[in-house]
């Protein structure tokens, strides 16, 4: 029986329902799958180790998680180490290394799987497991390319920008950059310490080949949460003029081109209404909110007094997986203006219940999403490319219908469990077998 030790950003929802404690949903791919090993009840003994900011409980607890579909369970042993993850760009060196090193030593996997190189724990992983060839590191976000793409064409007088609270925070646009900088290198010792990784664009096969040409790179899809393989977006049901955006918090996901292009669009559509899920930085109803601003923050709430936005847009702050899906399916479309993604979490979201989608030709958007047929890709960073095709979407209803039922189509395909699951455990079979790609 196969032992494999997941090593993960979040406490994964289903370990912290059971434990009661209070979990990101952020990385729902976690979710999707951990729910199809519970209910496939596979002859496979997993670990999971996560971070807690709170002292970390030294022996590993055994539970028993239940599958929500199928009502199965499977026990599962559980790990925590203490890490900050509000501070990425940290690393807690030898404490946490030391400690993965017990965690490894308790569990005694035959193999790794690192979901992400984001946080310092995936080196420290890294660093303390042998053999190396026994690695594998789920490919996210591609630290290093963010980093160049972090200020998604903002002027240089914007970036250098600061308020009291950045100053406070040691938190301004030009440090936020120079941390996902830091990152950047973190992830490229990663990358050239682990011998396998596992990817599902073009874009992050070749990212992660120039780091290390020697990585063996497997291709699987990931699983997205299960209500989003429920129910249909149509267009007889949503509302017109109405856009969702998933997250706005940081100048690499360009909500301030999705303001421009909306400012300009209003003109000839008033009705217009922009819903943003996420982190709110914009928003202050009080003296103290208001010191707690920040620089991008400020620069977006000028963007919209300039453009006549105030009443348009809506901050929803973080959405349950429900909530999200409820405003997908009431939205005349979903828009993403990144400057850099691989392939964005909400955009597979909105694809799989058919909702019209918008992003830009960046990164390893165009593997997951054909342009004209399942989605408009637009130029990067160019707002009114973006408002051109938004406008397409309102004014074409055949164009909206063919892309809702390709982009379903597609998104069916790519993130279809059954498929991920099966893919997941051929690649399990190969490193603990010693089989080639």
């Amino acid at each position: 029986m196969k032992r494999v030790l997941w090593v993960c950003n979040i406490m994964p929802p289903a370990i912290g329902e059971v434990l009661k404690e209070e979990c990101s949903v952020k990385e729902g791919w976690i979710s999707g799958i951990l729910e199809k090993i519970i209910e496939k009840e596979e002859q496979l003994e997993l670990g999971i180790c996560y971070p807690v900011v709170r002292p970390a409980e030294k022996e590993g607890r055994k539970i028993t998680l239940k599958s929500q579909v199928s009502g199965k369970e499977k026990q599962v042993i559980c790990y925590e180490f203490e890490e900050n993850t509000a501070k990425p760009e940290e690393y807690e060196g030898k404490p946490l290394e030391e400690r993965m090193e017990e965690i490894i030593n308790s569990f005694s996997p035959d193999m790794l799987h690192i979901f992400g190189t984001e946080y310092g724990h995936a080196l420290a992983v890294v660093k303390s497991f042998f053999p190396k060839e026994k690695i594998l590191v789920g490919l996210q976000g591609m630290v290093g390319e963010c980093a160049k793409e972090y200020m998604a064409d903002l002027s240089s007088n914007i970036q250098r920008r600061k308020t009291f609270r950045d100053v406070i925070k040691r938190d301004t646009m030009l440090l936020q950059q120079k941390k996902f900088q830091i990152r950047a290198k973190r992830e490229e010792q990663i990358l050239n310490l682990a011998g396998c990784v596992t990817g599902r664009t073009l874009f992050d096969d070749e990212t992660s080949k120039k780091i290390n040409p020697k990585l063996i790179y497997y291709k699987m899809n990931e699983t997205m949460r299960k209500e989003f393989y429920e129910g249909q977006w149509s267009l007889e049901h949503c509302n017109f003029h109405q856009i969702f955006f998933s997250q706005a918090d940081y100048p690499l996901k360009g909500f301030h081109h999705m303001i421009k292009a909306a400012g300009k669009l209003k003109k000839e559509y008033p009705d217009i209404k922009i819903y943003v899920a996420g982190n709110g930085i914009m928003g202050y109803s009080s003296l103290k909110e208001k010191i707690k601003i920040s620089a991008y923050g400020k620069y977006l709430r000028e963007l919209i007094k300039q453009e006549g936005m105030e009443e348009k847009i809506i901050s929803m702050g973080k959405l349950s997986a429900e909530e999200m899906k409820k405003q997908y399916l009431l939205s005349h479309c979903y828009v993403c203006a990144s400057s850099i993604e691989n392939s964005p979490n909400s955009l597979a979201e909105a694809m799989l219940l058919g909702v019209p989608v918008i992003a830009p030709n960046t990164g390893g958007i165009p593997s997951v999403m054909e342009g004209e047929k399942e989605g408009l890709l637009f130029q990067k960073n160019n707002w009114e490319d973006l408002a051109a095709s938004i406008e397409r979407i309102w004014k074409d209803d055949n164009l909206v219908n063919n892309i809702s039922r390709e982009g379903r189509k597609r998104a069916g395909e790519l993130y279809n469990p059954e498929t991920n699951y099966n893919r997941l455990l051929e690649i399990y079979n190969k490193m603990t077998e010693g089989v080639a790609n």
